[in-house]
C-alpha cells in the first residue's frame, strides 16, 4: 500500500509541474513540421518502441508502472481494481548520442511470469526521417537484450531453472516503420524478432511478431494511442495460455515531459517480456491500468 501511496503523490507532483510549464507550450503545433513531421511524441508508444529517438545530447528519465487486473478473478473492489497489486515497474535512463542514435538501460521488477529482477538495454538507430518532399516514411532499427538475476528455481522443469548463466538472457530486434498523415494521424508497423536462450516445453526459442500502432491527435496536448503485437508460431507450440499484447492509451505531451496513462493485458515491460509472455485476456477482464512518466534533460544549451 505504501508503494501505491508514493506512486499517487509522485503522479500528482508531475501533473502539477507539467501544468506549471503550460506557458512554455506557446506553439500550437510544436511537434509538427510540414516537411519533416514528428510521428510520435515519445520514443515509446505503449509497451513497445516508436520510430522516434531522443534529440542529440539529451538524457531521458523514464518511470513505467503496471498495476494488477482491474476486473476478473484477481481484480474488483477487493484489490481496489488492481491498485493493491503491482504487476511490474521499470526505471530507466536513456540518452540520445546524436540526432539519429540513442541508447538506454533500465531495471524491471519483473512480472513473475516467468521472470523477476530484470536488467535491460537497447540500441536504436533512426535510418530514415519522413520528409514529405523526399521520404514517405520514417524508419528505425532497434536491438536489445534483457538479463534476469533472480534466484534459480530448484525445479529442473521450470523455465527459471537456468542450468547455465547464458540461459538468463533474451534478445530482440525490430524494424520500425512509421508515417504521419497530416496533423491528426500517425501509424506504425513493427516487425519484431525475439529470441530466448531457455524456454519451457512446448514453447519456441525464437518468435516472430508483427506489431502495429496508431496515434490520433485529440487536442493541442492530448493524443489517443493503440498498440497490438501479433505472434506467429507453429501450431504445435504455444497452444495454451499465450495471448497477444493489446493496449490503449491517453498521452499528454508537455514541454520536457511526456505522460501516458494506458490499459493493457500485458503485465511485463519490454519486448522480451510482453511479446512472448502475455497470458491475460481482455475478454475475461484481465487488463490493468498503467502509466509512464518521462522527463528530458538536454545538454545542448
Amino acid at each position: 500500500m505504501k508503494t501505491i501511496i508514493k506512486s499517487v503523490f509522485f503522479l500528482i507532483s508531475i501533473i502539477n509541474l507539467s501544468q506549471a510549464q503550460e506557458d512554455f507550450d506557446f506553439d500550437e503545433d510544436f511537434n509538427f513540421d510540414d516537411e519533416n513531421p514528428v510521428t510520435f511524441n515519445s520514443s515509446r508508444v505503449i509497451s513497445g518502441h516508436s520510430v522516434e529517438v531522443l534529440p542529440s545530447r539529451t538524457f531521458e528519465m523514464r518511470i513505467e508502472h503496471r498495476f494488477g487486473d482491474i476486473a476478473g478473478s484477481n481484480g474488483g473492489y477487493q484489490t481496489m481494481f488492481g491498485f493493491d497489486n503491482v504487476s511490474d515497474m521499470r526505471i530507466a535512463l536513456e540518452y540520445g548520442i546524436n540526432e539519429n542514435f540513442m541508447i538506454g538501460f533500465g531495471r524491471c521488477k519483473g512480472a513473475g511470469e516467468p521472470y523477476r529482477s530484470l536488467l535491460d538495454g537497447f540500441l536504436k538507430y533512426k535510418v530514415l526521417n519522413q520528409n514529405n518532399g523526399e521520404a514517405p516514411i520514417s524508419l528505425a532499427a532497434i536491438g536489445g537484450a534483457s538479463f534476469t538475476y533472480q534466484q534459480a528455481s530448484s525445479d529442473m522443469s521450470s523455465v527459471s531453472h537456468f542450468p547455465e548463466t547464458v540461459h538468463r538472457l533474451s534478445y530482440f530486434t525490430q524494424l520500425n516503420i512509421a508515417r504521419r498523415f497530416g496533423k491528426l494521424l500517425s501509424v506504425s508497423l513493427m516487425p519484431t524478432f525475439v529470441h530466448r536462450n531457455y524456454v519451457a516445453p512446448l514453447d519456441v526459442n525464437s518468435l516472430l511478431s508483427l506489431g502495429s500502432a496508431f496515434r490520433v491527435r485529440l487536442s493541442k496536448k492530448f493524443f489517443l494511442m493503440m498498440e497490438y503485437y501479433h505472434c506467429f508460431n507453429d501450431g504445435e507450440f504455444r497452444k495454451n495460455g499465450f495471448k497477444n499484447s493489446l493496449g490503449v492509451a491517453l498521452e499528454w505531451a508537455t514541454f520536457g515531459h511526456n505522460f501516458t496513462i494506458n490499459f493493457t493485458n500485458s503485465k511485463g515491460l519490454g519486448e522480451t517480456q510482453f511479446i512472448p509472455y502475455t497470458f491475460e485476456d481482455w475478454l475475461n477482464g484481465q487488463f490493468r491500468l498503467g502509466f509512464c512518466v518521462s522527463r528530458q534533460f538536454s545538454f545542448n544549451k
